[in-house]
């Protein structure tokens, strides 16, 4: 059995663990789920932007940084997009929407996430996909201003009063707004055979730098007043390279939540399910040894009702030699002839002849099946018989007995009655010294019972053994068997009322007999 229930509850722990361990799987998938979702939907913010770059770019690829800012402001949301920027080469913010921006670019490079307490900074480097601000193959990258581009003028366009510009750089004038044009190439630097760039070329084409057919130079291309080095500088300074966006991670932390109060449900239910398995095994088990138990007590109490029954048949048929033995020896103690010495021997078999007898007797009364028959009984006449059988005694000690003169009547079995009020009565005369005081009083309980009280002003009882004195054999009288209260106690449980001991005011007892039913008026004129 022992064996039995450690297999169980090793079972039930695996299972709890189990569970739990699943629980917690699901809510790291979870977790992970939701933070793809929020990459996810920073990799479609990416696209939106994309789009909105590719629609601003204008000649050479410049974007006006307040248009471009303005056209990214309606993706930001509060509580979901905080911050969306666009970075250099260098990882200076050319452009942004939104709220300041304080990152570190270096938390950044390895991962393109960069994880905080109610936010996430991404930035779409490989791991978030492809750089959106790529245009096609063989286009330059956008360039962010913070003014619209100015191009220049065709020199036979400019005004004849205006001087031309001193020049600042090689190659380039300033213009009066402060920023530079190129300045055109000279004549003899173009071919007739230079095709769009040439003589023979329009001049549309010469302006806005368009390359040759044979060209390498895309569309959107350096222009054609800016040197290489300056164009590739403009690129590092204002040109986009990498998006950085900062979302809020209260939507993922809110789904992470109900889903951890969700498992933690979940696992509480499993934990009480688990305890309660294991507390039915155990309520089973004890239901089990508590079924032995009781088959073993009722073969028990089988084999002790059947040796009851010997012991009272026994004792029954030893009485019969008993009184043969006492009227032996009573007619010996008659003979005329017999010396006093014999005399005096034969009454004292006389008298431990009846001593014995008596014990028999109250065995053979504890050990007799207890059968009720109800029926209404006069508590007066019960008590009257009881009091007429012990007069000698009461009269030999000179004790006053105090009765009612008014008793109820009750339901009840008038044979048990009377030998219960006989226990008790002759209790308390061997109790009390000469000259005792008893008496017998009935007081209304609740309802129509009434309970009945047996009062002397004996030695009383000592505390510790009022709960003993109802046990078989148990006495404190030297001349006493034990088990006339016994006999008491047990006609009392088979009629269902309660017995007690209790102490009695100065001095002595009282043995209460609670629970007494009155008889009804249809009963009583049956009897």
């Amino acid at each position: 059995m022992i064996r039995r229930t450690r297999l169980v509850y090793g079972v039930l722990i695996s299972l709890w663990a189990l569970i739990l361990a699943w629980q917690i799987m699901e809510h790291h998938r979870v977790r992970h789920y939701s933070r793809e979702t929020l990459i996810n939907r920073a990799k479609d913010i990416c696209n939106t932007c994309g789009v909105v770059i590719r629609s601003q770019r204008r000649f050479g690829g410049f974007i006006s940084r307040e248009r471009l800012e303005s056209a990214l402001k309606p993706l930001i949301r509060p509580g979901e997009v905080l911050s969306l920027a666009l970075l250099n080469t260098a990882g200076d913010v050319v452009a942004s929407a939104g709220a300041p921006i304080d990152f570190e670019r270096q938390g950044l490079v390895p991962t393109g996430a960069h994880w905080a307490e109610t936010t996430v900074a991404l930035m779409n480097l490989v791991d978030l996909g492809t750089n959106e601000t790529s245009e096609a193959e063989g286009q330059g990258p956008a360039i962010v201003m913070p003014r619209a581009p100015v191009f220049p003028t065709p020199a036979t366009n400019r005004p004849p009063d205006n001087p031309p510009a001193p020049r600042d750089r090689e190659g380039s004038r300033s213009r009066p707004d402060g920023a530079w044009q190129e300045s055109p190439p000279p004549p003899a630097a173009i071919r007739p055979d230079d095709g769009p760039g040439g003589t023979n070329a329009s001049p549309r084409d010469r302006r806005w730098g368009r390359s040759r057919p044979d060209g390498n130079r895309p569309p959107f291309g350096r222009p054609f007043w800016m040197s290489e080095q300056d164009y590739q500088s403009l690129i590092q300074k204002h040109g986009v390279n990498s998006f950085l966006i900062v979302l809020s991670t209260a939507s993922m932390r809110a789904a992470n939540s109900r889903d951890l109060w969700l498992r933690a449900v979940l696992c509480a239910f499993a934990t009480l399910a688990v305890a309660g398995g294991a507390s039915a095994w155990r309520h089973l088990c004890k239901s089990s040894e508590l079924e032995v138990r009781l088959v073993r007590a009722a073969e028990l109490n089988t084999r002790l009702k059947e040796m009851n029954l010997a012991a009272a048949g026994l004792a029954h048929e030893t009485k019969n030699p008993l009184n043969i033995v006492r009227g032996l020896a009573q007619m010996i103690s008659k003979q005329e002839d017999a010396s006093p010495e014999i005399r005096s021997k034969s009454t004292e078999i006389v008298d431990q002849t009846d001593q014995v007898t008596a014990q028999l007797n109250e065995f053979i009364h504890y050990f007799r099946p207890r059968e009720v028959r109800r029926s209404a009984v006069p508590l007066a006449s019960v008590v009257a018989e009881v009091t007429r059988a012990l007069s000698y005694d009461v009269e030999e000690k000179a004790i006053r007995l105090e009765v009612p003169p008014e008793l109820p009547v009750i339901e009840a079995d008038e044979q048990l009655l009377r030998q219960a009020l006989f226990n008790l009565l002759l209790n308390a005369i061997q109790a009390v010294d000469r000259d005792g005081h008893i008496q017998i009083a009935a007081s209304n309980g609740a309802g129509n019972e009434i309970a009945l009280e047996l009062r002397d002003n004996g030695p009383g009882v000592p505390p510790e053994h009022r709960a003993d004195i109802f046990k078989p054999y148990f006495t404190t009288n030297e001349k006493g068997t034990g088990l006339g209260l016994a006999v008491v106690q047990q006609i009392v449980l088979a009629h269902g009322w309660e017995v007690a001991c209790l102490p009695n005011q100065p001095r002595g007892a009282i043995f209460r007999i609670s629970h007494l039913r009155l008889a009804t008026a249809a009963a009583t004129r049956a009897s």
